[in-house]
């Protein structure tokens, strides 16, 4: 069977599937499965049989406490909202363009104008579509900086 390189350990994938108790070079030491440990290992391989193992990314999760991926995945599957600029007489167009810049992530400057000339022509603009939590940020921004804003959720065809 052939081994593999990992770091400056040889290792052979008996090492990594079935280590041997108290190898202080096996990737997993004490009983890996009850500690709810994630562990990925890619192998690259030019021909048959075994290939160059990389070191593992080993994430540690709690009991109770959700991880990362967990989290990604909850934020992706919230539902979206709408955070609307409203006009007002007071905002100079300019200003209200800089705020839109500062406050947006990634808020291009034609973007901001377009945004502001739609809520200064129509009356109401959408800024930006995201989950809640960042919608109501974006929107607590946007009034610090006295423009006049709110959300709205977007589940009627964003």
């Amino acid at each position: 069977m052939e081994t593999a390189i990992c770091g400056r350990i040889a290792l052979s994938p008996n090492h990594v599937f079935n280590p041997k108790p108290g190898d202080k070079n096996s990737v997993c030491r004490g009983p890996c499965a009850n500690r709810g440990i994630l562990m990925a290992i890619s192998t690259t391989c030019s021909g048959k049989g075994g290939g160059l193992l990389e070191k593992p990314v080993i994430e540690r999760t709690t009991p109770g406490r959700e991880s990362e991926f967990d989290l990604r995945k909850s934020k992706k599957m919230a539902p979206p909202y709408r955070v609307m600029l409203h006009n007002d007489n007071y905002n100079k167009r300019e200003y209200v363009v800089q705020v839109l810049m500062k406050v947006i992530p990634g808020m291009t400057l034609d973007n901001a104008v377009n945004i502001m000339q739609e809520a200064h022509y129509n009356g109401l603009s959408v800024v930006i579509i995201c989950a809640q939590a960042d919608a109501e940020e974006h929107c607590m921004q946007l009034r610090g900086n006295g423009l006049l804003s709110s959300i709205e959720p977007a589940s009627d065809g964003c």
